[in-house]
């Protein structure tokens, strides 16, 4: 499997609600949370759509014990544990409904530490790798999120399910850090 290298983001922190996404071009993906005065703790997903300039493509409402809430993608509200179900049919492997209605799955590859993204075919189109901690000027980071581009229907590079990837993965390694 190999990806072009602007297809590559380098994933910035280890707390992923606190974290940016980046290529060659700059930032792309920006993960900011606040806490308000009654505790409450809130995570906004920003998308770069040009030099200065973000679009919020989420809002995730953390529940009042630190785990999952609700999240607001767009128009739509539904449970974070809706975009991270677990699967029983394979150890540690999470699934959702994409944007398409088709099922994808987060799963941990049988090969390496990477966590691939299959769509409904059982194709990988994304996966994260993690990495050793190294040191560049935006931040630590901690792993890259791969988008095959060629791979299923040739879609994951668009922003509907793009966005969609990149929420479910940062979902995907708060469950794994946190054990949920």
């Amino acid at each position: 499997m190999t990806t072009a290298s602007n297809d590559i983001l380098s994933w910035t922190n280890k707390d992923p609600r606190e974290s940016q996404l980046f290529n060659s071009w700059g930032v792309l993906y920006r993960f900011q949370t606040t806490v308000a005065a009654n505790g409450q703790s809130t995570t906004t997903l920003w998308r770069a759509i040009r030099p200065n300039k973000e679009d919020r493509v989420a809002r995730l409402e953390w529940a009042a014990n630190g785990g999952l809430g609700r999240i607001v993608i767009g128009k739509n509200t539904l449970p974070m544990s809706d975009l991270v179900r677990s699967d029983p049919r394979a150890l540690g492997a999470r699934v959702f409904n994409g944007p398409d209605g088709l099922q994808y799955q987060w799963r941990p590859s049988s090969s390496n530490a990477d966590i691939l993204l299959l769509d409904a075919n059982g194709e990988v189109i994304a996966y994260f790798h993690p990495t050793r901690p190294t040191r560049y000027q935006i931040g630590d980071v901690y792993g890259e999120l791969h988008f095959v581009r060629s791979a299923g229907a040739g879609t994951v590079m668009h922003p509907p399910i793009m966005d969609m990837v990149t929420v479910t993965a940062m979902l995907f390694r708060f469950c794994a850090a946190w054990n949920l």
